[in-house]
């Protein structure tokens, strides 16, 4: 095993290591992209999201579907909507929550997607 994990001290594909690195990602985007993954990384923010797809709702729906207490699913849409994953809009009183855009879908659905070839 330890063989499959050693290099020869100077790389013979310079040409490959430097295409890639010419077409990598900056650490920036990288970390901002980890941090968006780091989002999905919560059951409860994943079922908050699957009920999304379905349909809009407001807090005390979510927290009923998720069998969980509004303060907590205030707290995990907070998180959701500094990530710009969800949304809001009010309607007198009440406050709806949706999916931010279909992105958001997506990237949801490609998960089960991988889930399901495994």
């Amino acid at each position: 095993m330890e063989d499959l994990i050693k290099c020869e001290e100077e790389s013979s594909n310079i040409e490959i290591v430097n295409n890639v690195k010419s077409q990598i990602l900056g650490d920036e985007e990288i970390f901002d992209l980890a941090e968006l993954f780091k989002v999905f990384g919560d059951s409860t923010r994943m079922k908050i999201i699957n009920a999304l797809i379905i349909q809009e709702l407001c807090v005390c729906d979510i927290a009923q579907i998720t069998n969980s207490t509004s303060s907590a699913i205030s707290h995990q849409l907070r998180v959701l909507k500094q990530a710009k994953l969800v949304k809001y809009r009010k309607e007198g009183k009440s406050v709806f929550y949706s999916l931010d855009d279909e992105h958001v879908k997506e990237i949801f659905e490609k998960g089960r997607e991988h889930l399901e070839e495994v």
